[in-house]
């Protein structure tokens, strides 16, 4: 149609036929495509020329249309494509314009004849053109009509879970932080936001995604926006009720000046964090956020029809915590009752406003469950079955095989059409697949990874479909990802300068959309073969590649298995030691490793990196920014020092540089909390260290004081947890690696005079298998390279480690054979319940570190708050083991919040010794 209309504009202003040339990606990945004219009409000027050219051709295409023709045009876009290549003027003017026009059906861009493709609609979005003139001629030498494609018919069955919301090159992460810093206003993020959220709408609308999700986009998380959805708002925020808005909602997540946020702890076993409900019989829910069915809505005016995304009822009372002064015996599920009325609310507007399918995120169905927590979700779900009437539903599942148990409750749920599991972490549930499903019932097969960035192996996994099409029936398999896809980083093509053949095995976020619609097409009988083949290809590569194996490492790794790795001498008889050189006083201070990361530091590594400055400029830069972080605790009389990895732009990601098996990204970041972002190194091959890490830093470092200056390490089960690992071989095997190269630099900072080292396991409860009967292996292993890291040093040597926020109950015994002699935690969002279980501390006289102040929020604690703090803590722990820290590395943080906080904890840990020794 638009080939005819451009032939009808030549032949009306007698301009010679229009030449095209071939279609590509535009902006956005919009359809590009190209054609000249010629004319050889004399205009008074080039400007008058470009005028008339601009106003009759857009005047043109935008003319009314004639009558519809009574079927589908069969006229494929491909038809618009020639090999001629296009005239392109040099630096002629673009003129941009939008229009309306009715929708032209045809196949998607880039079919090729014959394929049993999709139907597509593509609505014309605008004309630009770039004009090269003379006075006695003119020439288009580009003219580009850009289309966006509603994709209505989108008949393959394919789904994603979820997408990150961060975007691309972390558009979110900045805008998130120039609203808090008030440098910019709320429309100015709102803006940012939706221009994030159409994009991702849009690219899962062009990979033919079927079911796309919506609401779960988040700005700070999506558990929050349930709290808020449900108007269970602390009273200490002052919500007055209403609509909830960014102060409320940021005051949750981030608290502010007058309260602290509400606790954040782990999503399950990823490196992700949520920001805990506060829930009890005193809480007055209502519907106070409606950003479920606004997001719906904003797509759909966009276009594209989505499946909006809630965190199920019983998921969210099961994550959530009694309040403060709340009965710990207080059933949470209790409050199902006075939730339900809100989420029909909810159900009701997204069904009016259009919805046909909705997604409930269940994924605590995933967990060792009792008879109780069972018949929450059969009665939840029996309870919302008339408001769901009308509807399809889906219960996604994610991160684990489901349990016998939950999967006969979960499948005989009312109201309910289909079921999302883990195919991919979830081998077990295959089985029970197997032994039985519901007729009838969509089964939306997550056979994509979404927690790792591997290709996947489009041959295995289609085998497993068409397992599951005999099992279930070809219609009702859905091809989908294994969870939201928001835990691996996003795009595969901002990835210049990674090594070609590593990055050939990778999929993204945005790869991985375009797999889950190859293996939907495929399931379909309607096979890319090529994009299959290419797959093999790299799946093969892998499988041979010299680079990923070293046998000298799997031996030594291998020869680790049968042996115990424990220090020689008890924790009690060590600390002793330790004491006599050390000199510290009782309730010493100390920080957890990192201080602030300022503007001009990002710069010298980043233009060091670039070779823009020479070695010896860095190391002074570096050097000059240890000195000011040593003289300022100094100033502060902390007792144990660090020196504030000024060198290190990540924990994980500064150790993998210097350890061979690891590759690195640009553009990697994957979100751990609000706007913080993580970059994950891949771990694609076995792990050594070449040479010492960290000994040139930590010795100047000491140099710079008399007083403890601690090393710090990553522990290996951290860095495990914290990177992409390979998935070739057992997660021990490679923890193995890792612990070795770790050993190593332990004992080579104790030769260069270190006589404190902190070896980080944050994340040794992230990786916690969610199943029980899985558990006990994991730490079995987790703690043995541990142990690894540090049983060739001497007693005197002061062994710490700190841990990321944790439930530490069921981990307890494991931390204790963790056998470190000093270990600090995340506690400052919790309360003094979570220190109840370190009483076991006292059988073994090991140092506690529970964090006196929250740095994830920039609230500035006073002397008094921390002084009261401490005084709970000792009410729980005995003074001999306390230490006094903040509850995290204060590397997101700024100066002007960073000092006052330490000034501050240190006076109150001396008020503390003064009253501790005048009570004497």
């Amino acid at each position: 149609m638009y080939k005819t209309k451009l032939q009808e504009l030549c032949h009306q202003n007698r301009w010679g036929l229009p030449r095209y040339s071939s279609m590509k990606d535009g902006h956005d990945h919009t359809p590009l495509f190209k054609a000249s004219v010629h004319s050889s009409v004399s205009c008074k000027s080039a400007k008058d020329a470009q005028n008339q050219a601009a106003m009759r051709t857009f005047l043109h295409f935008t003319s009314p249309p004639p009558p519809p023709p009574p079927s589908k045009c069969s006229l494929s876009l491909g038809d618009f494509l020639t090999s001629a290549e296009p005239k392109l003027a040099a630096g002629g003017p673009e003129i941009r314009e939008t229009f309306q026009s009715p929708e032209i059906h045809s196949k998607a861009p880039g079919s090729k004849n014959g394929d049993a493709l999709d139907d597509h609609s593509f609505i014309p979005l605008g004309i630009s053109l770039s004009i090269s003139t003379s006075t006695n001629s003119l020439s288009f030498s580009f003219l580009r009509i850009t289309f966006r494609s509603t994709r209505r018919f989108r008949t393959m069955a394919s789904h994603v879970v979820g997408y990150p919301r961060m975007g691309p090159k972390r558009e979110l992460k900045f805008a998130l932080e120039s609203f808090w810093d008030g440098k910019t206003s709320a429309d100015d993020l709102q803006k940012v936001s939706a221009d994030l959220r159409s994009s991702i709408w849009k690219q899962m609308a062009d990979a033919g995604i079927k079911y796309i999700p919506s609401n779960t986009f988040s700005y700070y998380d999506q558990v929050l926006d349930t709290t808020a959805m449900l108007g269970a708002v602390p009273s200490r925020y002052s919500w007055n009720g209403g609509e909830i808005g960014f102060d409320v909602y940021f005051s949750m997540a981030r608290g502010n000046a007058s309260v602290p946020a509400m606790e954040m702890t782990k999503w399950f076993d990823t490196n992700y964090h949520y920001i805990v409900p506060e829930l009890g019989p005193h809480v007055n829910f209502s519907y106070a956020s409606h950003k479920a069915v606004l997001e719906y809505k904003e797509a759909k005016s966009l276009g594209v029809d989505t499946v909006p995304v809630l965190v199920g009822p019983v998921s969210y009372l099961l994550l959530s915590k009694p309040a403060k002064g709340v009965e710990k015996s207080f059933s949470l599920l209790s409050l199902i009752e006075k939730i339900l009325p809100i989420y029909k609310e909810v159900v009701a507007e997204l069904k009016a406003a259009g919805a046909t399918w909705i997604q409930f995120d269940e994924p605590t169905l995933m967990k060792d469950l009792d008879a109780h927590q069972l018949q929450a979700f059969t009665h939840a779900y029996s309870e919302l079955e008339s408001s769901l009437s009308g509807l399809n539903i889906l219960i996604e599942t994610y991160f684990a095989d489901v349990p016998v148990e939950a999967y006969k409750t979960l499948t005989s749920l009312k109201g309910v059409t289909g079921f999302g599991f883990d195919l991919v972490r979830g081998t077990k549930t295959l089985d029970l697949i197997k032994a039985g499903f519901p007729s009838g019932k969509y089964l939306f097969a997550g056979v994509i990874d979404g927690r790792n960035i591997w290709a996947n192996d489009l041959a295995s996994s289609l085998a497993t479909l068409q397992t599951l099409e005999g099992i279930v029936g070809k219609d009702k398999v859905v091809v989908s990802t294994s969870c939201s896809l928001l835990h691996t980083a996003v795009d595969l093509v901002n990835e210049t300068k990674l090594d070609k053949e590593i990055k050939s095995w990778l999929a993204f976020a945005a790869q991985k959309v375009v797999e889950v619609n190859a293996l939907a097409k495929a399931f379909s009988g309607h096979k890319d073969e090529e994009y299959f083949s290419s797959n093999a290809a790299a799946q093969a590569s892998r499988k041979s590649s010299p680079r990923v194996t070293n046998e000298a490492v799997q031996k030594a790794a291998a020869a680790l298995r049968g042996s115990d790795h424990r220090r020689a001498t008890n924790v009690s008889s060590r600390l002793d030691a330790q004491q006599k050189k050390l000199n510290l006083p009782i309730l010493p201070t100390t920080t957890i490793g990192s201080f602030p990361q300022t503007m001009d530091l990002r710069r010298v590594r980043r233009e060091y990196k670039a070779k823009k400055i020479s070695e010896d400029d860095y190391v002074k830069a570096i050097k000059e920014e240890i000195n000011k972080v040593v003289k300022l605790q100094e100033e502060f009389d902390i007792d144990v020092l660090v020196h504030g990895e000024p060198e290190r732009n990540d924990m994980v990601e500064y150790f993998g540089e210097q350890l061979s098996g690891f590759a690195f990204t640009v553009n990697g970041w994957v979100q751990s909390y609000g706007s913080r972002c993580v970059k994950p190194p891949i771990i694609y091959g076995d792990v050594s260290r070449p040479k010492a890490m960290t000994v040139f830093w930590s010795s100047m470092a000491q140099s710079m004081t008399k007083r403890p200056m601690k090393g710090m390490l990553t522990g290996p089960v951290t860095i495990l947890n914290w990177s992409f690992v390979r998935n070739d071989q057992p997660r021990y095997e490679t923890c193995y690696q890792i612990a070795l190269a770790i050993k190593d630099e332990v004992e080579d900072l104790e030769k260069a005079g270190i006589t404190v080292i902190q070896i980080d396991e944050a994340a040794l409860r992230e990786g916690l298998p969610l199943r029980k009967s899985e558990q006990a292996f994991y730490l079995e292993w987790a703690v043995h390279s541990f142990r690894i890291t540090n049983c060739g040093v001497q007693d005197t040597t002061q062994i710490h480690t700190h841990m990321c926020y944790s439930n530490f109950n069921d981990i307890i015994h494991s931390i204790i054979n963790m056998d470190a002699d000093v270990i600090t935690i995340e506690n400052s969002r919790s309360d003094e319940k979570l220190l109840s279980v370190f009483r076991e501390g006292v059988k073994y006289g090991a140092g506690i570190g529970p964090g006196v102040y929250d740095i994830h929020s920039p609230r500035i604690p006073s002397t008094e708050e921390i002084a009261d703090r401490i005084n709970k803590m000792l009410a729980v722990l005995e003074t001999n083991i306390l230490w006094v820290n903040p509850d995290c590395g204060l590397k997101t943080r700024k100066y002007s919040e960073v000092k006052p906080a330490l000034n501050n904890m240190v006076a109150a840990a001396k008020l503390l010794r003064t009253q501790l020794a005048s009570a004497k």
